[in-house]
């Protein structure tokens, strides 16, 4: 499933083509994805101009012109990509080859200096969905999620507060979504790598007594902030379905230094661990057992 830096990509490689937009008709293919459409969907979007983009933990948020703001959660297969449009940069330029039996909303576009353009939302796997609603506080999507990770209000006195007492292993503290939004299972793994942490090691071992973080705390929070940084700069991680919305692959998988990695050498320097994969909650798990204490 997508994580933030894919979700940011997709929303990057919309932003220029969709703010300013107004939406002419709105066309559902079907009455439901992974949750059925809200009511008066179609008709809610339908006249309304896209007067931004955003992005809050894996959700694609599209600001309107009525107040209202439109979510897109892509699930494992969601894509979106204009039809018949060229990018102006011709490696950017993506030929769609998605079933078109999957495609389950088209828009068409007005857009003050791209013309008439059409956007499609194609979901093989129909794990995706959409809500509409006025403030982020009426959606149950949003109004219990954590700090993002690159904003102000994510840093390791704030992680420690929410650690503090908490028995669960680090890499399920991660993925609390409460606890920090956005963060998936590769990237829990790759930033517990660069802080050197066990990912079962009890969430509460990386607070101070005083309640105040540890050096190591502090170092988690700095390698969070990195490599997401670094795989948003990758264009995200591509394993099986993620596209940004020009059709390019990330490639941000190619640095992994832990995930899917079972059995090769830790890339950390002078270390001569070896990649171990365990499961915790039904998930894989990979870590080094050696620089990861």
């Amino acid at each position: 499933m997508p994580e933030l830096p894919e979700v940011e990509t997709v929303r990057r490689g919309l932003e220029p083509y969709v703010t300013g937009a107004r939406i002419d008709t709105v066309t559902l293919n079907r009455k439901d994805l992974r949750f059925p459409f809200p009511e008066g969907f179609a008709e809610a979007l339908a006249g309304a101009t896209i007067e931004s983009t955003a992005r809050r933990a894996k959700y694609l948020l599209f600001r309107l012109s009525t107040g209202k703001t439109w979510l897109s959660h892509l699930g494992m297969t969601g894509t979106w990509r204009f039809e018949d449009f060229k990018f102006k940069e011709p490696s950017r330029y993506y030929e769609p080859t998605e079933d078109r039996k999957h495609d389950h909303l088209v828009l068409e576009l007005s857009h003050p200096q791209h013309g008439q353009m059409q956007l499609i939302y194609n979901d093989a796997r129909r794990f995706g969905f959409m809500d509409l609603f006025g403030d982020d506080s009426e959606s149950a999507y949003l109004n219990e999620l954590g700090p993002e990770p690159l904003s102000n209000a994510f840093n390791a006195a704030e992680m420690a507060e929410r650690f503090k007492g908490k028995k669960a292993p680090m890499k399920a503290a991660l993925l609390d979504q409460r606890v920090v939004a956005g963060l998936g299972n590769i990237y829990v793994s790759e930033a517990l790598h660069r802080a050197h942490i066990r990912p079962d090691l009890a969430a509460a071992k990386l607070v101070l007594k005083s309640g105040a973080p540890s050096k190591r705390l502090e170092d988690l929070a700095d390698g969070v902030r990195t490599v997401l940084i670094e795989a948003i700069d990758a264009g995200g991680s591509t394993l099986r379905d993620f596209r940004a919305a020009d059709g390019n692959s990330g490639y941000f998988q190619h640095r992994f230094a832990v995930y899917d990695r079972e059995g090769e050498p830790c890339p950390t320097p002078r270390c001569k661990g070896v990649i171990e994969r365990i499961v915790q909650s039904g998930r894989s798990t990979f870590f080094c057992p050696v620089c990861q204490h």
